[in-house]
């Protein structure tokens, strides 16, 4: 049996054009929306397959503002079984801040009897580009941590994670209990059915403090990259264009 404990965060919907906080600190999720990153979305999919595999249960945590409660009803009528959220302002909170209370709760779960085999995250935060959370945590609770895995699979007491890397595919195998960050494109998030909406609705959400003062990004501030450079070509109008049309599919190799 394997208990996964799966971290997820509430950041503004990117499919939507990006617009930064007046302080350049952080994306504002003002007229988009709010979601959770495509990582995370396999991060949770990745758990709840561990969790069906062997007999185990997946608990979500997330660290918010009261409204992430919508992240974790949505995530749980996937098939997951239990959810903490830790109330806080993300803009006050750097990476140290949030490994330091994931590992928080982990520890106080562990001394009432709770365990967590295996602890994923997203490869990075979809909202600040982060990515130290996962090897803080680890390091926070002196586990083994692998970053940027496609796929996992439990197996006598053993973690054997898959990532693509530069030769190919790399396939680690630390002991459990350990951490494991989450690219997408290893799998497909499944859609939630209503029965899973209707079960996630039943489900009592842990709701705590944050257990100490937040240290802070210390972050100078975001910036946008410039729009890509677009150009239009004009071939003509009307039917005087035809010709120049079918010259360019001649071109391209565009046939009938």
């Amino acid at each position: 049996m394997t208990n996964v404990l799966v971290c997820i965060k509430r950041v503004p919907d990117s499919s939507g054009e990006i617009l930064l906080t007046d302080d350049q600190q952080g994306v504002d999720g003002r007229y988009v929306g709010f979601t959770v990153s495509n990582h995370e979305s396999c991060a949770v999919e990745l758990a709840v397959q561990t969790a069906e595999a062997t007999g185990g249960t997946v608990t979500l945590l997330t660290i918010g503002p009261p409204e992430a409660t919508e992240q974790l009803r949505d995530t749980l009528a996937l098939g997951c079984h239990a959810a903490v959220l830790v109330e806080a302002e993300p803009a006050r909170l750097g990476p140290a801040d949030v490994a330091r209370e994931i590992a928080y709760v982990v520890r106080e779960k562990e001394t009432a009897g709770t365990t967590y085999d295996l602890i994923l995250l997203g490869n990075d935060a979809a909202d600040s580009g982060d990515f130290q959370v996962g090897i803080r945590l680890a390091h926070a609770l002196g586990r083994p941590v692998v970053n940027g895995v496609s796929t996992v699979e439990v197996a006598d007491g053993n973690l054997t994670a898959r990532s693509d890397g530069p030769d190919g595919e790399e396939t680690y195998s630390p002991p459990l209990p350990a951490v494991a960050t989450v690219l997408e494109g290893g799998v497909e998030p499944r859609y939630p059915t209503l029965r899973g909406r209707m079960a996630a609705k039943k489900v009592e959400i842990e709701t705590r403090p944050l257990s100490a003062e937040p240290a802070g990004a210390n972050r100078v501030q975001l910036l946008l990259p410039p729009p890509a450079p677009s150009t239009v070509e004009v071939l003509g109008e009307g039917t005087d264009a035809a010709t120049t049309v079918a010259d360019l599919f001649e071109k391209l190799g565009v046939t009938r």
